[in-house]
């Protein structure tokens, strides 16, 4: 498998990226171990997490990501063979984010703790806190970054414009820059990205790993109404998608999996993945069944004409960063 260079990041990844934030939520212990070691097989070693995975499942609070992550690798002892990112900010369930020096110092020691090894790949300010100078979250990061215990930095659900000054103070201070990128992408979610931001990305030589890749399951095409989803995991998440282009980008989708004899899913993830200024998309499972959409993504040829078509079923009418 090629690895690619996210940004000017040292690091070198696959062109997909597992979403660690169904371990300890939709998959248990022994699950979320399965499908690491499958991961690993194929080659797919990079993991995403967050420190807030998954606060929001009855009786966690934070941190279950992490903490089997953390467990799997020393199981497994495999931390050379791994790329973990994981994030800081975004609040645990209730108040505001949070990117001071004095939680972001308290919070990479507990997620390091959880995660059972000394240093972090890729560490992603989660959500922007307008309650912290930025000059003050980067000089943070730059301590982490001298002291060994993070290797880059990211971040996540950032406005253009913030993402903008935090690349120039970095220049100017002679500070460490985000150099990933995390924003919210698909075939039904594609303004967060599309247009000045993505094109801001690719000037600037930003790596972009991309979530909910298939829209929290929808675009695999496993509901076909609301009742379908109700009571799910997932069903707060979806609800929105079910409307006419929904309908129709799921009509896409289904025409195009029989052409290339390959789940919707697959198809889904392949478009991401051919998408500019995307380097890998994050993707998630709870069985090792749901992995053989990776395997069929990374195998898909697209046609130039069946892009345009998904593109067309999927465009929004008012980009709002074009």
């Amino acid at each position: 498998m090629e690895l690619k260079q996210l940004g000017n990041s040292s690091l070198h990844i696959p062109p997909l990226v597992f979403g660690g934030n169904v371990f300890g939520w939709t998959a248990d212990k022994k699950t979320s171990f399965y499908l690491l070691d499958a991961l690993l097989e194929r080659g797919l070693n990079f993991i995403d997490s967050a420190n807030v995975y998954s606060y929001w499942a009855e009786g966690n609070e934070g941190g279950e990501s992490e903490t089997i992550i953390g467990e799997w690798i020393k199981e497994r002892r495999n931390r050379d063979k791994v790329i973990i990112a994981t994030k800081v900010g975004s609040p645990m369930g209730k108040g505001s984010p949070d990117l001071s020096n004095t939680y972001i110092n308290e919070q990479v020691n507990l997620s390091l703790k959880r995660l059972q090894t000394d240093y972090i790949d890729l560490y992603f300010s989660h959500k922007y806190d307008d309650g912290t100078p930025q000059l003050e979250t980067l000089k943070t990061y730059s301590s982490l970054i001298n002291s060994g215990k993070v290797r880059e930095l990211g971040a996540s659900n950032f406005p253009l414009a913030v993402l903008r000054e935090a690349l120039q103070i970095a220049e100017d201070e002679n500070l460490p820059r985000y150099e990933v990128i995390q924003p919210e992408y698909n075939l039904l979610e594609r303004s967060h990205f599309e247009g000045k931001y993505q094109r801001f990305c690719i000037e600037n030589n930003l790596g972009v790993i991309s979530y909910f890749t298939l829209a929290s399951g929808f675009l695999t095409g496993k509901y076909s109404d609301v009742a379908d989803a109700s009571g799910e995991e997932r069903e707060r998440f979806i609800k929105k998608y079910f409307n006419d282009k929904g309908t129709a980008v799921l009509n896409v989708l289904k025409t195009l999996s029989h052409k290339y004899k390959c789940s919707q899913a697959g198809v889904s993830i392949a478009w991401t993945m051919a998408q500019p200024g995307i380097t890998a998309p994050i993707v998630s499972a709870t069985k090792e069944s749901h992995l053989k959409a990776f395997d069929e993504a990374l195998k898909l040829d697209f046609d130039a004409e069946d892009l345009q078509i998904l593109n067309h079923v999927s465009r929004e009418k008012n980009l709002i960063q074009e």
